[in-house]
């Protein structure tokens, strides 16, 4: 005769599956892309695109469509036994859909049990306690009305504005040779955030364990990867509207010389 498991048994082994895959960084690599919290949305308003948030980030009006931003779903059929909030008879479909406001991807979360109970731990835009940042603008969702991006050099999180040019020049040493930083030797192993590299000496860390996956790096303990296998050059090469230092020199003034030089 099979046991069967408790209610409090089955949300206990969901809970340690959802934080071993907190742990494996699964939420990092989701195609974000594809993610309902990350998707396009058109305003109906302003006609401005833009990634799908609980309101417009230009006119503040409501969306013509609101999507779940854990499920995606834009209409709840009746007779489902996980609504919280009971339609019987009635498709719920806009505001009558809603349950919640994620604080982290700033996007409307159905009135599904499932999805109320855990988004907010498997939110991809999540990063610890706080929304992701760009690291070039450190602006977060809510700061900004475009989609986010991963980085796929350095892993680090990019807004809509920032993610061609930081690409473009994201592979690069901070040095002007390929030398090791503690020693001349050619630097078998780099980092591709700290953008340094290490020989075979002094690839070794006291402070971070050697992984499976490879050596982590002494600054950062992000994994270092095989110089000869990464197209890494020693030229830094500033440009775009992150590459003026002047005060007096807005992103406007930027975005006008653009459409003159056409």
């Amino acid at each position: 005769m099979v046991n069967k498991k408790s209610g409090q048994r089955k949300k206990a082994e969901k809970q340690r599956e959802r934080q071993k895959q907190i742990g494996l960084g699964r939420i990092n690599t989701l195609e974000l892309h594809d993610h309902p919290s990350n998707a396009d949305m058109e305003c109906r308003d302003c006609l401005t695109r833009q990634k799908n948030r609980s309101f417009c980030y230009f006119c503040s009006s409501l969306p013509k469509n609101i999507m779940c931003g854990a499920c995606g779903k834009i209409k709840c059929i009746p007779g489902s036994s996980d609504c919280v909030i009971k339609h019987p008879g009635v498709n719920a479909t806009g505001l009558g859909i809603v349950g919640a406001i994620c604080d982290f991807c700033e996007t409307w979360i159905c009135h599904s049990k499932r999805c109320l109970q855990s988004h907010a731990c498997s939110c991809p835009l999540r990063d610890g306690e706080n929304p992701v940042v760009c690291i070039e603008c450190q602006r977060s969702v809510w700061g900004h009305g475009g989609k986010m991006y991963l980085c796929p050099t350095c892993d680090q999180w990019l807004c809509e504005d920032d993610h061609f040019e930081h690409q473009a020049s994201c592979q690069h040493l901070e040095t002007e040779t390929f030398k090791c930083v503690s020693c001349s030797k050619f630097g078998t192993y780099s980092c591709l955030r700290c953008k340094v590299s290490y020989c075979d000496d002094h690839v070794k860390s006291n402070v971070y364990k050697n992984t499976e996956e490879g050596y982590p790096c002494k600054k950062c303990g992000y994994r270092l990867r095989d110089t000869k296998d990464l197209s890494m050059s020693v030229k830094t090469h500033e440009f775009g509207r992150q590459g003026y230092e002047d005060e007096e020199y807005s992103d406007e003034d930027y975005y006008d010389e653009e459409e003159k030089s056409y």
